[in-house]
């Protein structure tokens, strides 16, 4: 088999690059009512967009009561987190994140010439908070928690983010990458009023890619305290932003009560998968996200074998999206397979 064939040798070709579930991608397309704001908008495509956006940052904030000058806007979370690393982390210095984690983390931080410092994960998967603590020194810059984490799906406990948050030295920047928050129980969010207005060295960093099911937009924002926000937005790209951006978050605002349908039917099916692979053995951890962690050594040859796209890691584990009910039970099917 060439390195890059995926072609299963069982004959179950009708799964062969079936499904892509390495991207943590909602399964769902665009509301209607979001595709039609977007169509509008792009009838003036032959226009440029904001130079700087202010349009945006005002309408997330009046969303999230905050003041406008404490968002920031941008390609993505990624294209976000990337303008807090160039703001906040001077080249040679580090920045600290738990290890596996979003795989643009360390990429960024080569791109930036700064020092990646991974921390290994606790035995369940979750963020090891003394570890982190143990890993900030005087070189570092930015500390990088994930909640839920990616790519487990785990829940750093509140309590234990804010006795991290309370510890963590007033020069070292906070991103809390709250990418998948709104598929978290609401009695599991923190108060983002709260955090930024006790922690001055916080961003909170959200996007409209997952829940919102925007990944091809890239909309994402950072929020927290105006004058760290200020030095972020120092490093906004002109014109880095799509006029459609804007016309896609007011629609999807309007139409909250869908996509919180939307969302209890990705996690309803999320949570039956889980169940399913925790019957046959696999011990899956709990997760609070749009995607399941499927423990190796085995895991990403058994979905390699039946086609399925994951994201794989060395050990042999595999992160794969959720809500397909079929994409789960040929997930199911593949898990079968004797390892």
């Amino acid at each position: 088999m060439h390195p890059g064939d995926t072609t299963p040798r069982d004959g179950t070709l009708s799964e062969l690059r079936r499904f892509d579930l390495s991207l943590s991608e909602n399964p769902f397309p665009p509301l209607p009512s979001v595709l039609e704001a977007v169509h509008r908008e792009l009838a003036a495509a032959n226009r440029y967009p904001e130079f700087l956006p202010e349009k945006l940052p005002a309408l997330i904030a009046g969303e999230l009561r905050v003041h406008p000058d404490q968002v920031v806007v941008g390609a993505g979370a990624t294209g976000v987190a990337m303008q807090v690393l160039r703001a906040v982390v001077e080249p040679g210095r580090s920045m600290v994140f738990a290890a596996p984690t979003f795989d643009g983390y360390p990429i960024m931080a080569e791109m930036a010439g700064v020092r990646a410092v991974p921390v290994p994960l606790d035995a369940r998967g979750g963020q090891d908070v003394r570890a982190l603590r143990r890993a900030i020194d005087r070189h570092t810059r930015l500390l990088v928690v994930c909640r839920p984490h990616n790519p487990t799906g785990t829940v750093l406990p509140l309590a234990e983010l804010d006795a991290l948050l309370a510890r963590v030295p007033a020069r070292v920047t906070v991103l809390l990458d709250e990418a998948y928050i709104e598929f978290l129980d609401r009695a599991d969010r923190p108060d983002l009023h709260h955090l930024i207005a006790e922690y001055r060295n916080l961003l909170v960093l959200r996007t409209f890619s997952k829940a919102y099911g925007l990944a091809g937009l890239r909309i994402g924002y950072a929020v927290g305290d105006i004058e760290l926000a200020r030095r972020v937005r120092t490093q906004q790209l002109p014109f880095g932003l799509g006029a459609a951006a804007g016309a896609a978050v007011a629609a999807s605002y309007a139409a909250a009560e869908e996509l919180r349908t939307r969302v209890r039917r990705i996690t309803e099916e999320r949570d039956l998968l889980r169940a399913a692979l925790y019957s046959m053995g696999i011990e899956v951890p709990e997760s609070h996200a749009n995607f399941l962690y499927l423990p190796g050594p085995g895991a990403s040859n058994a979905l390699r074998r039946r086609g399925i796209k994951a994201r794989c890691y060395p050990d042999g584990s595999a992160r794969i999206a959720v809500g397909d009910p079929e994409a789960g039970r040929a997930v199911l099917r593949a898990m079968r397979i004797p390892q």
